[in-house]
């Protein structure tokens, strides 16, 4: 893998009358977090936010049970079934379960 180079850009802005700065329409509709290092100094980064509620899917033991889902559901397309067929099929399961079994 080749390193990338980069060369640092600066640049000098005029902060606007309602307190705002334009990075450019590179950055248009990106999230940014902005970290105030000392009073007249920040420190502007692109960030990806993830809602609380899906943190989860990021933990690598997640990944790998959903990667393995994906690939079984690959390998596994969906197949028409016939309801009443397999209604029956588990009627009969759950009255071999209950019935008493003798000696074979």
């Amino acid at each position: 893998m080749e390193a990338t180079t980069f060369e640092p850009k600066t640049s000098v802005k005029v902060v606007g009358s309602s307190g705002q700065v334009s990075l450019g329409k590179e950055f248009a509709g990106q999230q940014v977090q902005i970290e105030q290092r000392e009073p007249g100094v920040w420190l502007v980064r692109k960030v990806v936010v993830v809602p609380q509620n899906e943190v989860w899917l990021h933990d690598p033991r997640v990944q790998q049970d959903l990667l393995a889902a994906a690939t079984w559901a690959q390998a596994n397309p969906p197949q028409e079934t016939d309801a009443d067929a397999l209604l029956l099929r588990l009627q009969n399961a759950a009255e071999q379960q209950q019935s008493p079994r003798g000696p074979k």
